[in-house]
């Protein structure tokens, strides 16, 4: 039976169509990417790559923990220098209303101010509440630095001690004085009216000023003492994190890193990170 001409039109495009897909199937998946991909993806061996070589991992543990038991000890003086810092600013704080006091009392034996006036009473009680106040209310995380009343606590003893973890085999402990034990209750505003009794608050004022001076720059020096030694122990962390890298025989940085690094340690890093 002879074809129509329409069934031999349908006939010669699916044919056509039919080669061009044939040939554009061979060009892609024969020759091209896309077949080389898809084969490797299908029918290659792939392993995944070690992420770490036990053996580096190995014989730079130690180095490795040894750098970040002395990153946290340089922590624990970091914040053993803060502790510091803040008994040092409320000692200042008590020094200052100390002056405060002392310089209405001079006020007051000058004829500037009235002894017996209720307001100078009331600011020099006002003064020594502020001085009670940092007394009671100095602290760095529940510990409590001048107030003798808040120690025996697992975080400070009876003493005024802390235990500061600042080695891999043990530390040290910084101290603070209590500075509730001093006589600041002894301030009255009420003998400011009779000279015999303001003269004898001028003299506990100077002798409250002198131990108090005496507490700050104790403070002030352990504060900066801490500070060196956490910048020390950080040093020596970063040491001991630099030797585990060498140990490694397979280098976990890029090679463009390690000439990198090489070439900023010899001739600078193009920022200035000294200041």
């Amino acid at each position: 039976m002879a074809l129509s001409e329409l069934e031999r039109y349908l006939l010669y495009q699916s044919s056509s169509q039919l080669l061009q897909q044939d040939l554009i199937t061979n060009a892609l998946f024969q020759g091209g990417e896309v077949g080389k991909n898809l084969r490797s993806l299908l029918f290659s061996q792939n392993t995944l790559p070690a992420l770490s070589n036990p053996y580096d991992e190995a014989i730079t543990g130690t180095l490795r923990a040894d750098s970040r038991a002395v990153q946290q000890n340089s922590k624990n003086v970091s914040e053993a220098s803060s502790m510091m810092g803040i008994a040092k600013e409320g000692t200042a704080g008590i020094q200052t209303a100390l002056d405060a006091m002392s310089q209405m009392i001079d006020d007051i034996n000058s004829g500037k101010l009235s002894g017996s006036s209720a307001t100078v009473q009331d600011n020099y009680k006002n003064l020594k509440n502020e001085i009670l106040g940092y007394i009671s209310n100095t602290e760095f995380n529940g510990i409590y630095m001048l107030d003798s009343s808040k120690w025996g606590t697992e975080q400070i003893d009876n003493n005024g001690s802390v235990y500061i973890q600042a080695f891999k085999d043990g530390g040290f402990n910084i101290n603070f004085t209590a500075v509730d034990d001093l006589d600041f209750n002894d301030l009255d505003a009420t003998k400011l009216a009779n000279t015999t009794d303001r003269n004898a608050q001028k003299a506990l004022l100077d002798n409250l000023s002198a131990s108090m001076e005496s507490i700050h720059s104790s403070y002030a020096s352990r504060e900066t003492g801490l500070n060196q030694q956490a910048a020390q122990l950080e040093s020596q962390s970063l040491i001991l994190a630099k030797a585990a890298e060498n140990r490694r025989q397979s280098p976990t940085k890029s090679l463009e890193s390690i000439i990198l690094d090489f070439v900023t340690n010899v001739n600078g890093a193009l920022l200035n990170e000294s200041s």
